[in-house]
């Protein structure tokens, strides 16, 4: 599924942000019309834009803005919220439809993971995102029943992370709340404060710790000390009462200690709300570095089901991500989720006749190119 598309921008000036509807009926001045075709003459200009796949505009002098030329409008459902900027590129940001949909408040990071399926991206962002979504949360469906924040490193907006979280709270406080951080900006605990004055108890901080060894976790996110600052953040957020998950990704460099790493949790970081073992996705960085870290999910299931005993058998909740059941032995599934975004996760052709398809989180659309020897139809 496409959230991204890009066509020939005319008579956009600035980034618009609106929400898409098929009908050419007068709407508001935050409605995107979506024309297949072509433009109708007739305008009401109280419409914000309007796209189409027409390869031209109906005259040289047509003064609304529009973008044309694009692809498609298949991807575009009635109430999707986007931006569409001058040069023609139009991004999906919200989907009522959809029960992944995560906002985007950065691309740049304090950390370099070599397995980062979002690699970072060294410009200044802030200002374009904050004022982006200051706009957008206020009009988001009030029933909407998750939101995701991810980057990059969210926290690098700095106090303005929290004053991202406080429009979230006060426009939306019936919707839960997940942040993808790396926790290292909370070893300050004056920045951990912050977070605790907020009392956002729909709000979780999911963090990744990949060993219970400083030198492995730093090499694994290169960066020095991350280590350090990732679990003493963890420690600052348990003192303020925050919702924490541990992600640890597998991997052929997390997979060797994977059972000291479930100890060190559990004897360190009983706090936490949940403990997630992801698998591998082949984006980003990772083609780039797959010689040292892909490993066949049957080769390492041994030690992933140990490490999941250990720590569910002293009452800590766990979950198995991005893994097909397939690749997994049956005392397993139970703790499989459903997890990939909606818009890359697919079920290859080998999956269509498995008898526990709907059972089953699928893989990511990145599998299609790598992927475990062993997969198979149940």
């Amino acid at each position: 599924m496409l959230l991204h598309t890009k066509g020939v921008a005319h008579h956009v000036k600035v980034p618009l942000l609106g929400s898409v509807s098929r009908s050419p009926l007068p709407q508001n001045d935050h409605t995107v019309f979506l024309a297949e075709d072509g433009l109708p003459d007739l305008w009401d200009t109280r419409l914000l834009g309007a796209f189409t796949t027409a390869r031209s505009l109906p005259r040289d002098d047509y003064a609304w803005p529009v973008i044309y030329r694009l692809p498609s409008l298949d991807h575009l459902n009635e109430g999707d919220w986007i931006v569409a900027d001058p040069r023609g590129h139009v991004n999906t940001l919200f989907r009522p439809t959809s029960s992944h949909n995560s906002l985007l408040v950065t691309e740049r990071c304090n950390s370099n993971c070599l397995m980062c399926s979002q690699p970072p991206k060294d410009r200044d962002d802030t200002e374009y995102y904050y004022q982006l979504y200051q706009k957008l949360i206020p009009k988001l469906p009030k029933d909407t029943n998750e939101i995701g924040i991810t980057g990059g490193e969210p926290t690098l907006w700095g106090l303005r992370f929290f004053d991202l979280l406080g429009t979230l709270k006060d426009h939306l406080p019936q919707t839960d709340l997940h942040v993808l951080t790396n926790g290292r900006s909370f070893a300050w605990p004056s920045f951990a404060a912050r977070m605790g004055d907020l009392h956002y108890q729909r709000c979780m901080l999911g963090i990744p710790l990949y060993s219970d060894v400083y030198s492995v976790h730093d090499h694994v996110v290169q960066a020095r000390d991350a280590f350090y600052q990732t679990v003493r953040g963890l420690h600052h957020l348990a003192r303020f009462n925050q919702r924490i998950e541990i992600r640890v990704v597998l991997h052929r460099l997390t997979i060797p200690r994977l059972y000291r790493l479930a100890e060190f949790i559990y004897r360190n970081l009983p706090f936490v709300e949940h403990v997630a073992f992801m698998g591998l996705e082949n984006m980003g960085y990772t083609p780039y570095n797959l010689k040292q870290l892909w490993i066949d999910p049957v080769e390492y299931a041994e030690e992933l089901g140990e490490a999941l005993d250990l720590l569910s058998s002293r009452g800590m909740n766990v979950s198995i991500y991005n893994t097909p059941l397939c690749l997994l032995p049956p005392s397993l599934w139970g703790y499989a989720r459903k997890s990939i975004s909606d818009w890359k996760n697919i079920y290859l052709d080998e999956c269509q006749r498995c008898s526990v398809k709907e059972q089953c989180g699928g893989f990511f659309a990145s599998s299609t190119k790598v992927h475990s020897a062993h997969l198979r139809a149940l």
